[in-house]
């Protein structure tokens, strides 16, 4: 038997094992977004004697990097088939795909900031049903009339008023817990300086962030255009340029033609798809972005916020991205970037994104909290006798380890874990963009 059937099966028949008698918790990973959201929940299990977590990868069109995500956490995996085969305690999972096939009670999570993206694949819908985020849909919560997830946790009280017209039947299994980014972005934010120091960012520059999600209308299929116009307009003195992808953006084209791609941005820092972004977001001066999550993250902090396109069809009316495209400015090709970046600075006003940020938690500061009595109760244990513990976001690397054509070049992606010794086991905690 290869290393994952072993585990696995010692796992369903207890043999051998150091420590016993144990709830199994299965954690489902598609994707490298999908497991930056995941971890905010396994880590709340992760010293529990009484629990025992064990991971596979689901088979997914982005799939691309999970391995190499979970190798670098110390994180060994069982076969998605072995998976199949074996009853667990509970699962828990951020996307879709294969969930029906489990033989255990399941958890779903939220993977973003709120429920932006509408249903893609409307082939299955039913005539005269329209269109809703997946996380909300019919389509992604219920397998030949039954609804797959034991429960299902939403960031807003506004997503349950959704579900209720969207899929009434799962209705009963919702809860709403928050969102981990938001509490992690909020606590932070009076750190802002350490996150600057550890950037390399000097106190006379203004650091630009421009985060893209992945597909049509994203900030990534401006980037031929955007990145060498902002180089060339910006004092390369006074600022400093970073780019967020999405990590789908990776898994579909391949890093070394994303590298490829970037090749002639030199001086803009590339962040690798696995690294933290929140520090980045509580770094930032200015942040150009699209309907993604990130772009709505950053309304948490004092950052002027630039959209490089209205949303289109895809994005829900209801989403914070819709909020955030009614309030924000949007880049014109007929003035210079530079222009446009000072004046968006200039009309950054106290409360301009208020109702954006507002949208992204009905519960801010709660999510561990909310998301460990959610997963305790279905586990059937007590919780334990303290709060969950949360950590910061990671001080990042330098940027300059990062910035395309520098010293470092392409070791800036394996870097900040093959030489920030134990920081970069704990550090790359993320989620969706």
């Amino acid at each position: 038997m290869s290393l994952g059937t072993t585990k696995t099966a010692l796992i369903e028949q207890g043999h051998w094992l150091t420590v016993r008698d144990c709830k199994t918790v299965l954690v489902v990973v598609h994707t490298v977004t999908f497991a930056q959201r995941l971890r905010e929940v396994f880590g709340l299990l992760q010293a529990d004697l009484r629990v025992q977590v064990v991971f596979t990868v689901a088979p997914h069109a982005f799939g691309s990097g999970v391995n190499r995500y979970l190798g670098d956490l110390g994180i060994t995996t069982v076969p998605w088939d072995e998976a199949l085969r074996t009853e667990f305690d509970l699962a828990l999972a951020a996307g879709s795909r294969g969930l029906h096939e489990l033989r255990t009670p399941l958890v779903r999570i939220s993977h973003g900031a709120g429920q932006i993206k509408l249903l893609t694949d409307t082939r299955s819908l039913a005539p005269g049903h329209r269109r809703t985020p997946g996380m909300l849909s019919r389509v992604h919560l219920v397998h030949d009339g039954r609804v797959v997830p034991t429960a299902i946790v939403y960031s807003h009280q506004r997503d349950l008023e959704e579900l209720a017209r969207s899929c009434p039947e799962a209705l009963p299994r919702a809860h709403v817990v928050g969102d981990p980014c938001v509490d992690r972005i909020r606590a932070e934010l009076p750190r802002r300086g350490f996150y600057r120091d550890a950037l390399g960012i000097e106190p006379d520059q203004r650091l630009v962030v421009v985060t893209s999600t992945w597909g049509l209308g994203s900030t990534f299929t401006r980037l031929d255009s955007l990145l060498p116009q902002l180089l060339a307009q910006v004092p390369g003195d006074r600022y400093r340029v970073a780019l967020l992808l999405h990590p789908n953006v990776y898994a579909c084209h391949g890093r070394w033609q994303v590298r490829g791609w970037l090749g002639n941005c030199r001086g803009v820092a590339v962040v690798p798809p696995e690294a933290d972004w929140q520090a980045l977001l509580i770094a930032a001066d200015l942040i150009i972005g699209d309907h993604g999550s990130l772009t709505a993250y950053g309304t948490l902090t004092d950052a002027a916020m630039l959209l490089t396109s209205a949303p289109g069809r895809e994005v829900s009316g209801h989403s914070p991205a819709a909020l955030l495209a009614a309030a924000a400015p949007v880049v014109s090709p007929l003035h210079p970037l530079s222009e446009q970046l000072e004046y968006a600075a200039r009309r950054r006003r106290p409360g301009q994104y208020d109702e954006v940020a507002a949208s992204l938690s009905s519960a801010p500061g709660e999510f561990h909290q909310r998301m460990r009595t959610v997963v305790y109760r279905l586990l059937g244990l007590g919780e334990p006798a303290c709060p969950p513990v949360v950590e910061p976001p990671p001080l990042p690397s330098s940027l300059a380890e990062w910035e395309v054509g520098g010293d470092r070049g392409e070791r800036g992606e394996r870097g900040e874990r093959g030489e920030r010794g134990e920081r970069g086991e704990r550090g790359e905690r993320g989620a969706v963009r």
